[in-house]
């Protein structure tokens, strides 16, 4: 029976899981996006949220709860500076799933797990640049002379 064994085993030992999600996670983190197999990038969520949601709060203790997890000194650097500034008004979710198909060797289900804040394309939050119309400007230019003229012509009269 399985009753309360809720995360997936990836058909690995212990051991040999904690270190490749370990090693996924400083992936992820150095290069803001991996492909993986879907399997893996849903573990590897649910691994590494709760890092990122530590990092949101720089404490000598939670730098020491992150490393245990990860054991990379430079992946809890740049979690704990670059990650943690751009993500800390979000309340969750710090990281999306995107599926990509099938990989050609075996045919396993292919994901793109990256961290959200990093992507310009998805990430909504961010109001769309507004167009630089030339019109509007020369036409703002071109009233502000005009008005300038005629109150100097009136002082004059």
């Amino acid at each position: 029976m399985r009753h309360g064994k809720k995360f997936n085993h990836l058909g690995r030992k212990t051991a040999h899981r904690k270190s490749m999600l370990a090693n996924m996670a400083c992936s992820l983190i150095e290069h803001k996006r991996i492909n993986t197999t879907v399997a893996k990038a849903k573990a590897l969520k649910q691994f590494v949220e709760p890092m990122i949601t530590k990092s949101k709060e720089d404490t000598t203790h939670n730098r020491r709860i992150v490393f245990a997890k990860l054991r990379q000194k430079d992946a809890v650097t740049e979690l704990f500076r670059d990650v943690a500034a751009k993500i800390g008004d979000r309340p969750g979710g710090y990281t999306r799933i995107i599926k990509m198909g099938n990989r050609l060797g075996d045919n396993a289900d292919m994901a793109m797990i990256e961290l959200v804040d990093y992507n310009e394309i998805y990430s909504p939050g961010k109001p769309a640049k507004k167009k630089n119309t030339r019109r509007g400007s020369k036409k703002a230019e071109a009233v502000a002379p005009a008005a300038t003229e005629e109150k100097a012509s009136n002082e004059e009269e």
